[in-house]
């Protein structure tokens, strides 16, 4: 008998409409902006009604550093929150939306899998609610300005040798990454140096996330440095008079997504930058809203926690002060016997010696969410490969870090399978202690030692590699007066250091800083380290060739 695929699973889920769904959120019909049955908005008024209300607990759901044999972590994150709701809890998902480029590539969807998704399935991982060509249209409308501001005369002086802003677009397109604009005569403007990013690694992605509101969104996106004078002034895009239009743009992508697990529970979907390019978590908006309205709510940052965690607590956190109660970490058996080198064609022998030395790498993650003052909970999500010796030498090790590892199976059983994972995280809540939460850094840190500090305490590297050019743009970046903001690490996900084949839990490597951003609207300094890449590029065999419609108008090879 096969084993029904996600979407198999996804389009055979009965959805109940949206209206029911948010009313078990406590959410009115009038509070919703729908997009048809089963997915709506929700207005900036209902937001401002309940701004006042307690929050709830906020639970983060990081993961091991992934590996092609899977770790589940949007699965488990539904999963978890399914049982809490099956166990009474109030509980709320805050999820990031998915971007075009790996539904179309190599990863695939990001709405779960089994009988832990959030749905309508193919819809999510497609256009959704059109937030994203939202996001690319505002990004563009700043790099079409640019350059047409220039063909006019340039009144602000702009150096275009020093143009920062680049274009973006939500797809793989390596043929993008560097190119020449204005080319063809004089009518089509000055030729010069341009490129492309994926609008998930966008500064106006990043500023969409961490904006609180219309009017933060406005500033923040006023702020953008867009490029330099010849005297080595910035040019903003309040100056070029952008800020205003892209806001327009953006309005209503603003207001946060609702739509629902499989069974039935409201989930919150706004916002999406990667985890490895971008400070990887989901909308301040959407999280804010999610415990005004949940006893419970359990958000995920993305890839490992060594990414996506550390910059939800360094970044996220910071600046909307948020505080989470307790950490999950999520990992499966096959992904730890690959990062202790087993081929993925193995994995389905049990391999204790292999799994041990691969259980460094969840060892160290949790280490590194227990050195910000949180509780952690490890999730095992199970594979019907995986022997009781395998799953116990797991416990047993995080046992000895004083986590618990709790065996889930909400893939298979949805949130029944979850409700272990939800006790043990409730009780981990419950222990949570503020005044031990922390940041791997103060804002007074210099921008280098910020890039060090986590090098060293989150990567366990030995030094970081900073080329006198990058120092001294770091340096300027500080004379500027944005020495206080914090640092995003741009750089593989495969591991903790920059070399994506140095799997387990490599130590005293050297972390190369191969260039810096300024981030200045999003409020951080982004470092560019090893070979990653803003624009990914698609694989040999891209998931696309998979995807298509069926005779009935189904959309069919999502994953």
């Amino acid at each position: 008998m096969s084993v029904p695929s996600d979407l198999d699973i996804a389009n055979a889920a009965t959805l109940r409409p949206i209206a029911a769904v948010a009313a078990k959120a406590g959410i009115p019909e009038s509070a919703l902006y729908a997009f048809g049955p089963h997915k709506a908005k929700l207005t900036f008024d209902f937001i401002a009604s309940v701004k006042d209300r307690p929050d709830g607990r906020l639970i983060l759901v990081t993961g091991i550093s992934p590996t092609a044999a899977g770790e589940g972590k949007t699965t488990t994150t539904i999963g978890l929150a399914d049982a809490l709701n099956r166990l009474g809890r109030r509980a709320m998902i805050a999820l990031r939306e998915p971007s075009l480029g790996p539904c179309f590539g190599v990863k695939g969807g990001a709405t779960g899998g089994g009988y832990a998704q959030v749905a309508p399935m193919a819809e999510i991982n497609l256009h959704f609610t059109g937030d994203f060509h939202a996001i690319t249209a505002a990004n563009n409308l700043l790099a079409a300005m640019i350059d047409n501001h220039i063909y006019w005369g340039n009144a602000l002086g702009l150096d275009t040798r020093r143009i920062a802003w680049r274009r973006a677009m939500d797809m793989n397109d390596r043929a993008l990454r560097q190119t020449v604009s204005s080319l063809g005569g004089v009518a089509n403007g000055y030729a010069r140096e341009d490129g492309f990013d994926i609008t998930v690694a966008s500064e106006v992605m990043a500023i969409f996330c961490l904006a609180t509101d219309l009017d933060d969104l406005a500033r923040r996106l006023g702020d953008i440095i867009l490029g330099w004078t010849r005297e080595g002034r910035a040019v903003t895009a309040r100056e070029l008079k952008a800020h205003g239009a892209m806001t327009a743009l953006l309005r209503d992508a603003l207001m946060p997504n609702i739509a629902q697990t499989l069974e039935g529970n409201p989930a919150l979907i706004h916002g999406g930058p990667f985890a490895n390019i971008a400070h990887g978590c989901n909308s301040v908006v959407a999280t804010r809203l999610a415990l005004k309205l949940g006893e419970y709510v359990v958000t995920e940052a993305g890839f490992g926690a060594d990414l996506g965690a550390e910059k939800f607590i360094d970044i996220k956190c910071r600046k909307a002060g948020l505080r989470p109660s307790a950490a999950v970490v999520v990992a499966t058996v096959r992904a730890l016997k690959m990062h202790g080198g087993v081929a993925k064609a193995d994995l389905k022998a049990e391999n204790i010696a292999a799994l041990k030395a691969g259980i460094a790498n969840l060892a160290r993650h949790v280490e590194n969410m227990q050195g910000f003052g949180l509780p952690v909970v490890v999730a095992i999500n199970r594979f019907v490969t995986d022997t009781d010796a395998e799953i116990a030498a797991v416990q047993e090790a995080m046992a000895a870090l004083g986590a618990q590892a709790v065996l889930c199976t909400h893939w298979a059983d949805g949130g029944r399978g979850a409700e272990a994972l939800a006790q043990a995280v409730m009780a981990a809540a419950e222990r949570a202690d503020p005044a031990r939460f922390r940041f791997c850094y103060p804002d007074e840190m210099g921008l280098a030692e910020k890039i060090r500090t986590i090098a060293r305490s989150i990567y366990r590297a030995a030094d970081v590699q900073i080329p006198a050019k990058v120092a001294a743009r770091l340096a300027g970046f500080e004379k500027a007066g944005f020495g206080r903001l914090p640092v995003c690490i741009a750089k593989t996900q495969y591991s903790f250091s920059a070399d994506p084949e140095a799997r387990g839990a490599p130590e005293g490597h050297i972390l190369p800083v191969r260039e810096v951003r300024l981030s200045a609207g999003a409020g951080f300094v982004v470092a560019v380290c090893g070979e990653i890449m803003t624009m990914p590029g698609l694989p040999k065999v891209p998931a696309a060739e998979g995807i298509g419609v069926n005779a009935a108008g189904t959309i069919e090879g999502l994953f």
